[in-house]
């Protein structure tokens, strides 16, 4: 059973093509804001053109394009290849390659780039894998306030360390290669967008003008 793994919630854009839980190959390159030209020539370049039984994409938060454009990919390839489509959140895909980065955690938090100077931030434990609450935005005195003395992953540390720098903040993007790490249950999302906060722009269908 080959799984393409599509990410592109972040500042990264990372394909990778696993089969019965390995890795056969995977891309990771950090594009800022060019998933559109770069995913597509990625998913080509992997082995048998990334063509896969299942696919698996990153439904966010994160990147209001960057979200769309992995799920716009990952729906049209599985039109064309007749195969089915789940998601996963950004938030426990960091979580998991924490823990797995450093095992002496038992407890961790991801804080991601939420735009508006403000951030996601999610808190998650190590043994079971599970999330400590549902995730919210924050203006970063208010996430400082709830990390407490734990650790914090993701590309929102920034906004903290500007506030405190004594913080312990370690600096992540989602790798789609990583999700191999969740448990199944963090992999059966419906693929659609998780936004976190309202669009800042919407289609006109999302307006009510189409």
């Amino acid at each position: 059973m080959r799984t393409l793994i599509i990410e592109t919630a972040t500042a990264a854009c990372s394909v990778a093509l696993t089969e019965d839980g390995a890795v056969l190959a995977q891309t990771h390159e950090v594009v800022g804001r060019g998933h559109a030209e770069r995913l597509i020539p990625m998913i080509a370049a992997l082995p048998g053109q990334g063509r896969a039984d299942n696919i698996l994409v990153d439904c966010g938060p994160g990147s209001f394009t960057g979200v769309r454009v992995g799920l716009a990919a990952a729906r049209g390839l599985a039109i064309g290849w007749s195969c089915e489509v789940a998601g996963y959140s950004s938030l426990p895909l960091i979580a998991a390659a924490g823990f797995a980065s450093d095992p002496t955690l038992a407890e961790l938090a991801v804080v991601l780039e939420g735009g508006h100077g403000e951030v996601f931030m999610q808190i998650f434990a190590a043994q079971p894998f599970v999330e400590s609450g549902p995730f919210r935005s924050f203006a970063p005195a208010a996430a400082i306030h709830t990390l407490g003395a734990r650790p914090a992953f993701g590309n929102g540390i920034r906004h903290l360390a500007a506030l405190d720098p004594h913080l312990d903040l370690r600096e992540a993007l989602p790798r789609a290669a990583d999700a191999l790490l969740l448990p199944q249950a963090f992999t059966t999302l419906p693929p659609r967008p998780i936004y976190g906060r309202a669009p800042d722009a919407k289609t006109l269908a999302e307006r009510g003008l189409a």
